[in-house]
């Protein structure tokens, strides 16, 4: 059985032949570009941005694997094949991860690293007194997956107060609030605003003046969800105005971020890689042969994609 890798490089597929060789021997890894692959022979395919139509070809195709916790480069393709089952990333590692990143971008907003970062710059030694400790500094995290619950869990461990909102309600032990109705309540109360919505027509652009403007004056704004989530200019707008203190952002829409853009050079904005919740090679390969096992047992395979849900 094959399993077709969509990676960026040479090496990336070499260690994916090395830990799929390790986990499960029985099956054979081939290049997305490679020459001699015969699409009838695909059986699983693991892709992060497939070009359009090209999934298409892969007639015995059983699972479909994204390489992120998001489909949406998968499913805009017209053409991808609807029956196969897709099966989103998401190792047990990945919630831990980011977690930690939500944690640190936590305490870098509500410690000013920014601040921190621009006197460094300019070798002047600022010393300053943070307004607001962590204990009296509410983290408002929107989307309570596995990724949400777990930055809850972590930031509460260094002490944030911690509030959560999603499409529906949720048993978990700290206040969260559900659906349009009460959005405006959780948002008022967010000093810090983390975004970890999945991506949907209808948290498309979400992060803009309507929503950011029902923020707490000084608020903090965290976005590793989807880059589609967020209108920069709008965020930057309210960063320049002050109506927030600070932003950092881990997704963009395009990615790579254009060399060009304000966010790298804007004094209140943290840019990072896409680097939230970016679990190793051997995490993934982890991942796609437990659940080809799963599969091949008719078991039933976790993280699906629910075309009703969007995600």
């Amino acid at each position: 059985m094959v399993v077709v890798v969509n990676t960026a490089s040479e090496k990336a597929i070499a260690e994916w032949r090395e830990s799929l060789a390790e986990m499960a021997p029985h099956l054979e890894v081939r290049w997305w570009d490679d020459a001699n692959l015969d699409p009838a022979d695909v059986r699983y395919a693991v892709v992060w941005k497939p070009e359009h139509g090209r999934l298409a070809h892969f007639t015995g195709l059983k699972v479909l694997f994204s390489l992120g916790a998001g489909v949406d480069n998968i499913v805009a393709d017209p053409a991808w094949p609807r029956h196969v089952p897709l099966v989103r990333m998401v190792p047990a590692e990945g919630p831990q991860r980011m977690g930690e990143y939500v944690t640190w971008a936590a305490l870098s907003l509500q410690k000013d690293l920014p601040r921190i970062f621009r006197s460094r710059e300019a070798k002047n030694w600022d010393s300053f007194a943070t307004p607001t400790p962590a204990t009296e500094c509410t983290v408002g995290i929107m989307g309570l997956g596995a990724m949400g619950r777990r930055s809850a869990d972590l930031l509460r461990g260094v002490g944030f107060p911690v509030i959560g909102w999603s499409r529906s309600r949720k048993a978990l032990p700290f206040e969260n609030f559900a659906g349009a109705e009460e959005l405006d309540a959780f948002l008022a109360r967010s000093r810090i605003l983390v975004c970890l919505l999945p991506a949907t027509p209808e948290t498309t652009g979400i992060l803009s003046a309507p929503l950011l403007v029902k923020l707490p004056r000084g608020a903090g704004l965290i976005n590793s969800g989807r880059g589609a989530h967020q209108n920069l200019a709008d965020i930057i707008a309210a960063l320049d105005e002050g109506h927030l203190t600070g932003a950092v952002l881990d997704v963009f829409d395009p990615e790579p971020l254009p060399a060009d853009s304000p966010a790298w050079i804007h004094p209140k904005i943290i840019v990072t890689s896409h680097i939230g919740a970016g679990p190793s090679t051997r995490e993934c390969a982890r991942y796609v042969a437990t659940s080809i096992s799963a599969f091949e047992l008719r078991e039933a395979l976790y993280n699906l994609y629910d075309p009703t849900r969007g995600y």
